[in-house]
């Protein structure tokens, strides 16, 4: 579906909004502004990474912007994110999306209507600046996800299986973290020495921001993970210690009653009266024996 936003009376540009676009729609828009084949089909695929072009008569961009609607299971780009393509060239600007999009709704509601984007690349900053917002949401949602995980591991029972919502946590945070990265060149080719240079300083604050947010809560997953399994680690060794205390008792009681059931013919302790309380005195002595040991090397 084709929406003109923008027309270029009594506006000096175009903005046209392509909604889930078909083959046929896109084409006609490439021929009417000559837009390069290839950059047409970077637009369809549905897991393209954010990107930055600059060509001859345009420049061609690719944001990912936060999906708010999605599992919370879900850990992969296109899970969690939604694409839009935007083509910007010096009198028009074309805005690609197969998912419903309301931050452009929004943009063209809240600033042209005003008549406060005057050319295309106030819209498109408008764009960049809105995308980036969009993180704002699971950087709350994630940092009280850490916040809850910290308190299961340290203050709850840890036997409860959470490590499956550790990896999804560590995954939701190392995947939007990648988009941001890759999302540099967007944010840092926006010309500064335009009129609207108070706005790409703003667009560039913000992305600074939110990637040293993200950098953050990726040390923080990653702390909580290490600490998680030397907890783990610990537990077990506490508990390897304790069976291996009982052993060190039971082992030579378990050696003596072992060498007194081989029932050999010739033992002369077998016809004494007080071979029977005898063996029950040696094996006391060595318990209390290893006990005190024990105790001096505290280990107890």
């Amino acid at each position: 579906m084709i929406r003109n936003f923008v027309n270029k009376s009594p506006h000096t540009y175009h903005w046209i909004d392509i909604y889930n676009p078909d083959k046929n729609e896109l084409q006609e828009i490439a021929n009417k502004y000559g837009l390069l084949e290839q950059s047409v089909q970077d637009s369809l695929q549905p897991d393209h990474l954010p990107k930055y072009e600059r060509l001859k008569y345009y420049t061609f961009s690719i944001l990912r912007i936060y999906s708010s609607d999605n599992d919370i299971e879900a850990d992969t780009v296109q899970e969690l994110t939604d694409k839009i393509a935007i083509f910007i060239g010096d009198q028009f600007i074309i805005t690609i999306h197969r998912n419903k999009a309301e931050l452009l709704d929004r943009i063209y509601q809240e600033n042209l209507n005003n008549g406060d984007c005057k050319t295309p690349l106030h819209v498109y900053i408008e764009i960049v600046r809105a995308a980036l917002l969009t993180y704002d949401e699971p950087i709350k949602k994630l940092t009280h996800s850490i916040e809850y995980y910290e308190e299961l591991i340290f203050l709850k029972d840890q036997r409860k299986p959470i490590l499956k919502g550790l990896y999804f946590l560590k995954r939701k945070v190392d995947v939007i973290r990648r988009v941001l990265m890759v999302s540099y060149d967007i944010v840092d080719q926006i010309d500064p020495e335009e009129n609207s240079n108070a706005y790409t300083r703003d667009v560039r604050d913000l992305y600074v921001k939110q990637q040293s947010m993200f950098d953050s809560l990726s040390e923080n997953t990653n702390h909580l993970l290490n600490i998680y399994f030397n907890i783990a680690a610990q537990k077990t060794n506490e508990t390897i210690r304790v069976l291996t205390i009982f052993s060190v008792f039971f082992l030579p009681l378990t050696f003596i009653v072992g060498i007194y059931g081989m029932n050999f013919e010739f033992m002369p302790e077998l016809k004494w009266k007080l071979g029977y309380p005898a063996v029950y005195i040696v094996m006391a002595v060595v318990t209390v024996s290893i006990y005190i040991w024990f105790k001096r090397k505290k280990w107890l």
